[in-house]
């Protein structure tokens, strides 16, 4: 009942958000009980049930990963229901669990309309293409989907109950220096980027790697590579990644030195101030396209076999829950930060220069974006014969 109260007051961007994320979870729910309906047609030992299992991983924890942003976004973009609930009487970890069952209602009821659809097709509707995937013509046991569309619900609200601590509960300003921020994530980013990439260049030019039978086979038909290989790749894109969030403060730093004006001096300091909540979404979002991409160029290179419909709904449905929590994070700090352009306003800024500040700030970010991420995917192309 309380939280059919709740939408009784969602605005748009709310139940956006709702929407957002009953559909991935309805979309990995899918690919759940596809893995459920492969290993029911096919004969026993075609395929490892582990093997199709472990296909629904990476969606399942895009999903996890934008349900804690969308939770965390929450006590901000919400304040009003927050300072309500509070004033009820809800102390940080009852907010914290209301927070979570939001969440992860929301999931399972992407989960139930899949398993209904599931369901449904699996009563002599679904034709010839469809029936091995649901595995039709096998008797389906009652405890296996039921246990597979409780996953998405219990990921989805755990990550939401870890995403918002008890210190967050009401929305308050938690900027810090964004030098102190950085520090270890920096040391740490350039050592896996310079350790990851000397790996990758030595074993690419040593005398014997023309003759290498790299026996490392990749899944979704992206070819063969070398485990050594793999792992210095996979180094070297975690450290382009961990580097959004640095390079972001550096390049607002940059901005406001000298004797900026003051777009330039807005831009800046907002662009410093905004990294060390902005670099964790769009390193994830700069990892999973530099990852996509990759995967992508292999796929449309001349003589490359084709691949199936199911690693492209996936790289589909990963990029966009990476894409869902950068905006969500967007929305969060928009609403984080419109006191000071309220201020700003008051003090007798027009609104043309903060729209001018805004437009470059997000500008350059969407710049260190493309840097990282064109890095990493370089660096992956190099990876993949």
């Amino acid at each position: 009942m309380f939280y059919l109260r709740l939408v009784r007051g969602y605005r748009v961007v709310d139940l956006g958000r709702w929407l957002l994320t009953a559909t991935a979870a309805a979309v990995v729910a899918a690919f759940l009980l596809r893995a459920l309906g492969r290993a029911l047609s096919d004969p026993p030992g075609a395929h490892s049930a582990a093997e199709r299992l472990l296909w629904c991983l990476p969606p399942l924890i895009a999903v996890g990963w934008f349900a804690a942003i969308a939770a965390r976004a929450l006590p901000v973009h919400r304040a009003e229901r927050i300072a309500g609930l509070r004033a009820a009487g809800a102390g940080p970890r009852r907010l914290r669990l209301l927070i979570a069952g939001e969440v992860a209602l929301a999931c399972a009821a992407g989960a139930l309309v899949s398993l209904l659809l599931f369901l449904v097709l699996r009563n002599d509707i679904a034709g010839p293409v469809l029936a091995p995937e649901l595995g039709m013509g096998e008797p389906l046991p009652p405890a296996a989907p039921i246990a597979l569309v409780t996953l998405l619900p219990l990921v989805g609200g755990i990550a939401a109950a870890l995403a918002v601590p008890g210190r967050d509960a009401l929305p308050q300003d938690r900027s810090a220096p964004a030098g102190a921020a950085f520090g270890l994530p920096r040391v740490l980013a350039a050592g896996l980027l310079t350790a990851g990439g000397t790996l990758t260049e030595l074993y690419a030019l040593r005398p014997a790697a023309a003759d290498d039978p790299r026996p490392l086979q990749l899944p979704a038909d992206l070819g063969h590579t070398n485990a050594l290989l793999f792992g210095g790749w996979a180094a070297a894109a975690l450290g382009a990644a961990l580097l959004t969030g640095p390079l972001l403060a550096g390049v607002g730093r940059l901005l406001a030195l000298g004797r900026p004006g003051a777009r330039r001096l807005l831009a800046g300091r907002g662009l410093t101030g905004l990294a060390p909540r902005l670099s964790a979404p769009l390193a994830a979002l700069a990892l999973t396209l530099a990852v996509v991409l990759t995967a992508v160029r292999h796929w449309v290179a001349p003589g490359a076999s084709g691949t199936g419909p199911l690693p492209a709904a996936e790289a589909l449905l990963v990029t966009g829950c990476a894409l869902a929590a950068v905006v969500a994070r967007l929305t969060e700090l928009r609403a984080a930060r419109r006191p000071v352009g309220e201020t700003l306003l008051r003090l007798g800024s027009s609104p043309q220069l903060l729209a001018a500040a805004t437009l470059l700030r997000w500008s350059l970010a969407g710049l260190v974006l493309l840097a990282t991420g064109g890095l990493t995917a370089v660096l992956g192309a190099g990876m993949l014969t």
